[in-house]
């Protein structure tokens, strides 16, 4: 007899629901479960599984559970009864809070009645009936190891409702939402049946199949490999380098989007004055991420680098000591970084927030490294491009292989919600994710049979080149898309649109995200009041003057306007040519006008990838949404 994978120690089970438990056995055999003194009985079918459903119970805990059956006995101890949420999603949602930086880790909690399991499954063929990984305490070093959206989510939950708090983050890097459905789901969308249909023509045939390498496989030995460090021959890391011919590249920014679209090795380098308090004092270099690798070096000495060690090298922050014995009188801190990227972007990519320089241990006085570095080229390798990996397993992106093997195994353990952060691998194809995300989320109702438990999202954050001027966005609308999905019965979303940085698809700021998800499942799935979100778009009026007067919702105390007059409004006539225009707050509404549009059709606000400096808000402190009143085509 055995008991399902997610029933360990230290787990969490959904509070004031039946409790479902379930596992596998002899065929016939009677299996009887006790809890906090209720006992129930089954019996294991023909295919070897059991199910059965206790009472529910109110918060409240240390409990055991144990299971007894003829073929052997199952004992879990430190069950706590409180609420449940399954994190879900792609990369965003798996990004841990150790990866976020040192100053997101500053007041990690030890809070022993949140408990975290982080799902490890690796995509395989078939349907799977258990899943890796195991539930632990939170503390320090187990929270820095979780979904940072989800442990900032669980902690504010359990702040506010004082029960103890279950997260099972079970997201995928890249993934794709057709991955996350099941395929009975798919086949019923046409989109859905056509993918499975060349899916399975792939998968399943055996003769003349040539296997590919793994993506992991190809950095290792197919990618272009580092032929030396020529730069330090020439003494390109040296304080006293002449580096005055070398043209200058701004920084945060990969170096693809400076006129350079090829992979390979860059030298950068800059020189700084530090205050004279610091010479003689232990400083640290903080860099923000360099994609992939990196060796930097203060003032000729190496002081840090990053590279196949470390998973995740390319979005990982750099932060190295710097000795004081290398701070001389002359208070000149030269800073050299060869970074070297085999495929994709390459170069710093922040945020700007993170490149300083400051003292050890005190960051209140920092020297900014944003701006212009001196740069050259050690090697170009050309476009690199990596070669696609076989359907099936192994590959996230093959449709239902996640729902199969990460999804499947937990159903149907109880759950208050699902947290869903995902989209970045479907943008460009929103009027597809339209379909396919409520397509999801039905799905994973029905095979819970819990009924519409709260679906939470979170909408796209800011990423790619600012943009100030009108003009289409793949992430618009796929915000838009995410926005509509407010249509299904009890869902949610949090507006990321403020956080996001540019030239980093894992923004750091974490914390703001869970925060808001957890501000709508406290006033909407808890009842405890406040605005969920930040203003969403309602409808429009066009008023006399060529004016056109914008509601919303969740607006109910008022709008403001953060740092200034109103931004990224625009404006089009009949023609569909967007103009800016200008914004003011009247009350709950938002009057919009243009003198290049002065009868105008339709108003935009924030339609871009990243429309940095949108600066609307309700007077919570909640960022308003991005959204068009046209169903225009691009």
């Amino acid at each position: 007899m055995q008991l399902a994978s997610i029933f360990q120690n230290h787990g969490v089970l959904q509070r004031d629901l039946p409790l479902p438990v379930w596992g596998c056995g002899e065929p016939g055999e009677r299996v009887i479960v006790r809890l906090a003194g209720n006992e129930a009985r089954t019996e294991v079918d023909g295919g070897g599984h059991w199910l059965l459903r206790l009472p529910p119970l109110p918060a409240g805990g240390p409990h055991e559970l144990s299971v007894e059956a003829p073929s052997g006995r199952a004992e879990v101890s430190d069950l706590l009864v409180g609420e449940v949420w399954l994190c879900s999603g792609q990369s965003n949602m798996e990004w841990k809070l150790d990866q976020c930086g040192p100053d997101w880790m500053a007041d990690a909690p030890d809070l022993p009645q949140v408990r975290l399991l982080t799902v490890t499954t690796p995509p395989r063929l078939g349907r799977a009936v258990s899943v890796d990984g195991s539930w632990k305490r939170c503390t320090p070093v187990s929270l820095a190891d979780f979904s940072a959206v989800g442990g900032y989510f669980g902690l504010e939950l359990h702040r506010a409702l004082g029960v103890p708090v279950g997260l099972i983050c079970n997201a995928c890097g890249g993934s794709r939402v057709q991955a996350w459905t099941s395929r009975e789901a798919l086949m019923r969308d046409p989109s859905g049946r056509d993918e499975i249909g060349f899916y399975e023509s792939i998968v399943w045939q055996t003769q003349g199949a040539v296997r590919r390498m793994t993506r992991e496989e190809w950095e290792r030995t197919g990618a272009p490999q580092d032929p030396g460090n020529l730069g330090l021959g020439r003494g390109w890391a040296g304080a006293d380098f002449e580096d005055a011919e070398w043209p200058t590249m701004p920084a945060p920014g990969p170096w693809q989007r400076h006129g350079h679209n090829h992979s390979g090795v860059f030298w950068f380098r800059r020189t700084e004055q530090v205050p004279e308090s610091w010479v003689g004092r232990d400083l640290e270099l903080s860099l923000g991420a360099i994609d992939k690798h990196d060796e930097t070096w203060v003032n000729g000495e190496r002081v840090g680098s990053m590279g196949w060690e470390t998973p995740d090298a390319w979005c990982t922050h750099r932060v190295y000591p710097v000795p004081g014995r290398l701070i001389g009188a002359d208070r000149r801190v030269v800073i050299a970084v060869r970074a070297r990227s085999h495929v994709y972007n390459g170069g710093f990519i922040g945020p700007a927030s993170a490149m300083c320089l400051h003292r050890s241990g005190d960051a209140s006085e920092a020297l900014p490294l944003t701006g212009n570095w001196r740069y050259t080229v050690e090697h170009d390798w050309g476009m690199v491009v990596p070669p696609e990996p076989d359907w099936g397993a192994g590959n996230i992106h093959s449709p239902h292989i996640l729902f199969d093997n990460r999804l499947a195994p937990l159903v149907p353990y109880g759950l208050r919600g699902v947290l869903w952060y995902q989209g970045e691998s479907n943008a460009g194809e929103a009027g597809l994710y339209r379909r396919m995300l409520p397509l999801m989320i039905q799905d994973w109702r029905r095979v819970w049979g819990q009924g519409d438990f709260p679906f939470l999202q979170v909408q796209l954050a800011n990423f790619g080149v600012p943009s100030q001027q009108p003009g289409e966005s793949r992430w618009a609308e796929l915000r838009e898309a995410q926005l509509e999905i407010l249509a299904e019965p009890s869902t949610g979303m949090a507006v990321a649109i403020d956080v996001g940085e540019a030239y980093n698809i894992h923004p750091a700021n974490k914390r703001d995200v869970g925060s808001r998800l957890a501000r709508w499942a406290l006033a909407e799935t808890y009842d405890r009041g406040g605005l969920p979100s930040g203003p969403l778009f309602s409808g429009m009026k066009i008023e006399t003057g060529g004016r056109v007067r914008c509601s919303f919702l969740h607006a109910a105390g008022g709008l403001v306007s953060r740092g200034g007059a109103l931004r990224h409004f625009t404006l089009a006539g009949r023609d569909r040519v967007f103009h800016s225009a200008e914004a003011a707050i009247e009350g709950g509404t938002v009057v919009v006008w243009s003198a290049e549009a002065p009868e105008p059709a339709a108003v935009r606000y924030a339609w871009a990838d990243n429309p940095e400096g949108c600066n609307l808000y309700n007077t919570e402190g909640l960022p308003a949404s991005s959204f068009r009143s046209d169903a225009w085509p691009a």
